[in-house]
């Protein structure tokens, strides 16, 4: 094989069984990491597994809902689901945790996360294919279900921990982006560039090179340990050019602080106000 077939080469992987194997590995031991889903599996194992499924096809109820077609679609996929489903049983309920420590095992675990990064960029091309099929040559619809199928675990995260009885909103995710889903959304626009063919390249070099730098800095974040994003310097200035300069920490604390007592900073001097006559009522009592 020459060098410049094998992206072409890459292109045509199939996905079933040892990707998507990989993808629900690590979803399910990145579920299992989340604070108290130990204790949710022991109380109610059908809250624990559903929670997994959403996980693992988070990107397909998704999208579905987005195009109008059945969320529960993903099911009628017997044998994904009985993958999935014989994953989150080792996952939890392997005897002496046994199924877990193999993964915890580095150079495995960042084979299966490199696999799952290789999954994201096909889930986001079949979501955009998909979507330019329903809806011809809108490309904000193609890029918004591409980003769905591609991070659909992700966006719909609060939907997850609901069913695990936790509520938080703050931890929505178009309020704080992790990087999978920014990295997703920096693809769903790439690739829908290029199925319009605004983009000057072929679509199996796209992938292949798409691929590699999911592959690359998902397994450096890995070694490093460093959860920041390799965008966060063109981000800083990308806000700071079209969106102003940002609020400092310490300015954020003291407005926060100022309306959890009941009081903004425009109340300030009306309550200064009453305070000084309160204490010359006072002094004329007197």
């Amino acid at each position: 094989m020459e060098l410049w077939q094998v992206p072409l080469s890459f292109s045509r992987l199939r996905m079933f069984p040892f990707f998507d194997l990989a993808h629900y590995v690590a979803s399910v031991l990145a579920l299992k990491e989340q604070r108290g889903v130990v204790e949710v599996s022991v109380r109610s194992p059908l809250a624990c597994w559903f929670s997994a499924m959403l996980y693992c096809f988070g990107g397909s109820v998704l999208s579905s809902l987005m195009l109008g077609e059945p969320p529960v679609a993903f099911l009628a996929k017997t044998i994904n689901i009985l993958l999935a489903s014989s994953v989150w049983y080792l996952v939890f309920y392997c005897p002496e945790d046994i199924f877990c420590r193999c993964f915890s095992f580095l150079p495995l675990r960042l084979l299966v996360a490199g696999m799952k990064e290789v999954t994201r960029t096909w889930k986001i091309t079949d979501g955009i294919a998909h979507a330019d099929t329903v809806y011809k040559d809108a490309c904000l619809i193609m890029v918004a279900v591409g980003w769905a199928r591609g991070a659909g675990g992700g966006l719909i995260s609060n939907f997850e921990q609901l069913v695990r009885g936790v509520w938080k909103p703050e931890t929505n995710e178009l309020l704080h982006m992790s990087y999978p889903v920014k990295v997703t959304l920096i693809g769903a626009v790439l690739f829908t560039l290029q199925r319009r063919q605004y983009l000057p390249i072929a679509k199996h070099n796209l992938v292949f090179l798409y691929t590699i730098f999911l592959v690359v800095f998902k397994v450096k974040m890995m070694l490093t340990r460093c959860a920041t994003s390799p965008f966060a310097p063109i981000e800083a200035a990308v806000c700071q050019m079209f969106f102003g300069s940002q609020k400092t920490p310490s300015k954020v604390k003291g407005e926060s602080a100022t309306s959890s007592n009941g009081s903004s900073v425009c109340d300030q001097p009306s309550e200064q106000h009453h305070e000084s006559a309160k204490k010359k009522t006072a002094k004329k009592t007197e």
